[in-house]
C-alpha cells in the first residue's frame, strides 16, 4: 500500500495572510497529499479551509494540537483545533510562538512528521519553525511577497513568492 505524501505548512496562526494559502491549500488538495499543521487559525486555518473544500480529494487536513495535561486533566491551547482538522493529534506540549523550539513545543512534531515543508507568512513561531526544519535537515520553502512576511527568517531559506516555484520544490523533494 502506498501512503501519501504529508506536506507540512507553517504559518501565522493569527493572521490568514489568505492571497497564499487559499491556491496553495486547493493546489496541495488536487495534488493527493494529506495536509498537516498546527491546526490553529490564521494561515495555517486558511490553507486547511481552501484545503478541505477541494471535493474527491484524497488527502486529509491534520493538525498536531498545542494542550497541557495537568493534575486536574488535560486542556487544548484556545483556538485550537480549527474546523478544518479532521484528524487532530493532541499533545502534552503547550510552547508556541518565541518557545517554538523550546522541547516542549509540538512545533518538533510538526516538523518531524512533514515529507517536505511549506512556511507562509508569520512571525515568531513561524520562524521557530523554520529554525526546526533547518535544525532536523527536513526541506523547507519560504512561499511569501517578501523575506520579511517571517521576521528573523533563517538566510539559508529559499524564499519564493511564485506558486510555481513551490510546486516544483514540494515534487522535487517531497513527493
Amino acid at each position: 500500500m502506498n501512503r501519501l505524501p504529508i506536506v507540512g505548512v507553517l504559518g501565522s496562526g493569527s493572521e490568514p495572510h489568505e492571497e497564499k494559502p487559499d491556491p496553495l491549500g486547493r493546489w496541495l488538495a488536487y495534488e493527493g497529499v494529506h495536509l498537516l499543521s498546527g491546526g490553529g487559525g490564521g494561515a495555517m486555518e486558511a490553507v486547511s479551509a481552501a484545503f478541505h473544500r477541494v471535493p474527491n480529494r484524497k488527502g486529509l487536513v491534520i493538525g498536531i494540537l498545542p494542550g497541557e495535561a495537568t493534575e486536574s486533566g488535560y486542556f487544548l491551547n484556545p483556538g485550537y483545533p480549527n474546523p478544518w482538522v479532521e484528524i487532530p493529534i493532541r499533545t502534552h506540549l503547550p510552547k508556541s510562538g518565541k518557545q517554538g523550539t523550546d522541547p516542549f513545543s509540538p512545533n518538533h512534531l510538526n516538523v518531524l512528521s512533514a515529507d517536505v515543508l511549506i512556511a507562509l507568512p508569520g512571525s515568531s513561531g513561524t520562524a521557530s519553525e523554520v529554525a526546526l526544519c533547518l535544525r532536523y535537515g527536513r526541506p523547507v520553502i519560504a512561499y511569501l511577497k517578501s523575506r520579511d512576511d517571517i521576521p528573523n527568517l533563517p538566510g539559508k531559506v529559499q524564499v519564493t513568492s511564485n506558486l510555481e516555484a513551490v510546486k516544483w520544490f514540494v515534487r522535487e523533494e517531497g513527493l
